[in-house]
C-alpha cells in the first residue's frame, strides 16, 4: 500500500491529483483483469476436461498450468491479418470498443463498502446499462467485416442481448424492490440486516444467472459465436490479438456479471474472518464455475428455440415474480 502511495504521489508531481489516482486504479484493474482472463481460460480448460472425462491442457508447465500464457505469447506473435474489402474504421474500432464498457461497469462494483467510487445513487441502473453497450461492438465487429457468416452473428447478438437484458433487469428490480434502493453498497447492506436475496428471490436470482449466461453469449447461449454453422460468427474475421480482445471482453464480462449476481444476490463483501474483497471473488468465482458447468453439459439451442425462451418463458416469469414481489412489499409495509 505505501509502495502504491508512493507511486501515485509521484504521477501526481506531473498530472495532478486526480489523474494519478484515476491512472493508477485503471493500471490496477487492468492488471487484475487480465490476470483474471489468464486464470479462467486455464480453469475452464480443466475443468471441460474434468466434466468430460479427459485430461484438459497437460503439456505447458506442470499440469498445464502455464498454458494459458503460452496461448497469449502465441497470440502476440501471430500476424494481424485485415480482409481487404471491411469498413477499416469501423472494423478496427470494434475490438477496441469491446471491453471498455465491461472495464467501467468493473469499476462500480463495491469491494468493501467503503469505495467512494462504488456509492453511486443509481449504480445498478448504470452497471445494467453498461453492460449492453458490448453488443453494439460485435454488432460493429459483424457488420464492418463484410462476411454473410460475421453478419449473422452480429445480428444474432443484437436481438439475443435485447431479449435476455430484459429477464435480468426484471429480476434485479424484484431485489431493488425489496432493498428499497439501487445503490449497490446498500443493497449489500440491507443484507447485512436479514439473509441473502437468494433466499427471498430464488426464482429472481435464477432468471438472473439465465440472463448473464445468454448475455455473455456462453453456451447453450453461444449463437453469436456458433461455429459449427458460422464458422465463428462475429468475429470470423478477425486475427491475432485483435481475436484475442473479444474473449478478453467476454471473460471480463463473466467476472463482472458474477460480481454483480454475488452482490445482488449472495450478500456481496459479506463473510466472516476473511476480508470482504476475498468473499466477493469466492462468491463470483462460485458463479463462474457454474457458468462453465452448464457450457459443457447442455447443448447449444437453436436460435428460434432461444428467442422463444425468453420471450416465451423468462419474460413471463420474471413479471409474475415482479409482480408478487411488489404486492408482498408493499403488503409488508
Amino acid at each position: 500500500m505505501t509502495l502504491l502511495t508512493g507511486l501515485r504521489d509521484w504521477i501526481a508531481g506531473f498530472l495532478g491529483e486526480f489523474l494519478a489516482t484515476w491512472l493508477l486504479g485503471a493500471a490496477l484493474i487492468m492488471t487484475f483483469l487480465a490476470f483474471n482472463v489468464l486464470f479462467l481460460v486455464l480453469a475452464e480448460r480443466k475443468l471441460a476436461g474434468h466434466f468430460q472425462r479427459r485430461v484438459g491442457p497437460m503439456e505447458v508447465g506442470p499440469h498445464g498450468s502455464l498454458q494459458s500464457i503460452a496461448d497469449m505469447i502465441k497470440l502476440l506473435g501471430k500476424q494481424i491479418l485485415t480482409p481487404v474489402a471491411t469498413d477499416r474504421f469501423v472494423y478496427l474500432l470494434a475490438p477496441l470498443m469491446v471491453f471498455l464498457p465491461t472495464l467501467c461497469v468493473a469499476s462500480l462494483i463495491p469491494l468493501t463498502g467503503a469505495e467512494a467510487f462504488a456509492n453511486q445513487p443509481y449504480g445498478l441502473l448504470v452497471i445494467i446499462a453498461l453492460s449492453g453497450v458490448t453488443v453494439l461492438s460485435i454488432f460493429m465487429a459483424g457488420w464492418s467485416s463484410n462476411n454473410k457468416y460475421a453478419v449473422l452473428g452480429g445480428m444474432r447478438s443484437v436481438s439475443q442481448v435485447i431479449a435476455y437484458e430484459i429477464p435480468v433487469l426484471l429480476a434485479a428490480l424484484s431485489v431493488v424492490m425489496i432493498a428499497q434502493t439501487t445503490n449497490l453498497r446498500q443493497i449489500v447492506e440491507a443484507q447485512a440486516n436479514t439473509h441473502w436475496y437468494v433466499l427471498y428471490q430464488p426464482i429472481a436470482a435464477l432468471l438472473f444467472f439465465i440472463g448473464i449466461t445468454a448475455e455473455t453469449n456462453r453456451a447453450p447461449f453461444d449463437i453469436p459465436e456458433a461455429e459449427s454453422e458460422l464458422v465463428g460468427g462475429f468475429h470470423t474475421e478477425y486475427s491475432g490479438m485483435r481475436f484475442a480482445m473479444f474473449f478478453f471482453a467476454e471473460y471480463t464480462n463473466m467476472l463482472v456479471l458474477g460480481a454483480l449476481g454475488a452482490t445482488l444476490f449472495l450478500g456481496g463483501w459479506l463473510g466472516p474472518w476473511l476480508p470482504g474483497p476475498v468473499w466477493l471473488l469466492l462468491k463470483t468465482y462460485a458463479v463462474i464455475f457454474v457458468l462453465i458447468w452448464v457450457r459443457w453439459t447442455f447443448p447449444r439451442l437453436r436460435f428460434d428455440q432461444l428467442m422463444s425462451f425468453a420471450w416465451k418463458l423468462l419474460i413471463p416469469v420474471a413479471l409474475l415474480n415482479l409482480v408478487i414481489t411488489a404486492i408482498l412489499v408493499h403488503g409488508v409495509g
